[in-house]
């Protein structure tokens, strides 16, 4: 039986990642800061709360030998660089330094760690992986150096790790303060709303399809010591997204160009896909309408 380690396993992709390897029959074990929220609970699943920043702590609670290890740790917020900033910095940079260490010692088939399309800042779309990165946020400073750190102790120690860069991830059970599910509790709720105009461009991918990606990946030997971009390959203006959400739903109203765009916004944030196709030979299913559909069903269930 594959022995999984989900890091991260309370958040959203982690869950959903533990609700596939629970599929397949593998045991899993999940280690997080917090403990699980009701609606990505699972039964019959270990869960153990640690700080990933105190090693010695972490240590103790990584006794066991794991196949796989898929890293979905840390603080998924964009702040500024403030104090909370650094924070966020530390809870992914130090917390990988401290996860590889320890697993360095043991024998792992793969490390996956999930990276971000914040890592490209303000790099020109399409994104490739050999794009240069210009990351403008605490979260996509962390995750690049994350990226980094992984390639380069990879190469000398031979620690077979991928990192898989995630352009806007999406579907059911996903955390309120993201994008869609504020649009669609908006629009469910019958509010007015205010939205900025619009006009940034982003690719979406559903949850199923990088869930599937992610596994394809931890089977892979090729992939190691790649970064893999995953995404759907679809580019799509925020302004058509919201019309979307609104014209399933039928109620709310979206006040257009009330917000400013954020400090820092790329306008245009979406991949190049090829890579993934041919290394992983992954092809994400789910067209954006589709998905959108299944997770706005999620919400009247």
């Amino acid at each position: 039986m594959n022995k999984l380690l989900v890091v991260g396993g309370t958040g959203f992709i982690g869950y959903h990642v533990i609700t596939e390897a629970k599929k397949r029959g593998w045991k899993v074990t999940s280690i997080s800061l917090g403990k699980p929220k009701r609606k990505r609970y699972h039964k019959n699943i270990k869960y153990i709360q640690v700080d990933f920043k105190d090693y010695k702590k972490l240590n103790k609670k990584i006794k066991n030998n794991f196949d796989y290890i898929v890293n979905a740790g840390g603080y998924g917020k964009h702040p500024n660089f403030d104090r909370f900033g650094k924070i966020l910095f530390n809870s992914h940079y130090q917390g990988l330094l401290n996860l590889v260490k320890i697993l360095s010692k043991k024998k792992i088939k793969k490390f996956v760690q999930i990276g971000s399309s914040a890592e490209y800042g303000s790099a020109i779309s399409p994104q490739k992986e050999n794009s240069k990165c210009f990351p403008k946020t605490p979260y996509g400073l962390a995750k690049f150096s994350c990226s980094n750190f992984l390639i380069n102790f990879g190469k000398i120690n031979n620690f077979p790790s991928t990192i898989l860069r995630f352009f806007q991830v999406y579907g059911p059970k996903q955390d309120k303060n993201r994008i869609l599910p504020q649009l669609i509790e908006n629009c469910l709720e019958d509010r007015s709303f205010s939205v900025t105009k619009g006009q940034q461009i982003c690719d979406f991918c559903f949850i199923d399809d990088a869930v599937k990606a992610i596994f394809k990946t931890l089977t892979s030997k090729k992939s190691n010591g790649e970064i893999i971009n995953i995404g759907l390959g679809k580019p799509i203006k925020i302004k058509n997204v919201i019309d979307k959400v609104h014209k399933i739903i039928k109620k709310g109203k979206p006040l257009y160009g009330k917000l400013n765009y954020k400090k820092n916004t790329n306008m245009k944030l979406y991949p190049n896909i090829t890579k993934a196709k041919k290394l992983l030979n992954w092809h994400p299913k789910i067209k954006f309408s589709e998905g959108l559909r299944l997770t706005i069903k999620s919400y009247t269930k």
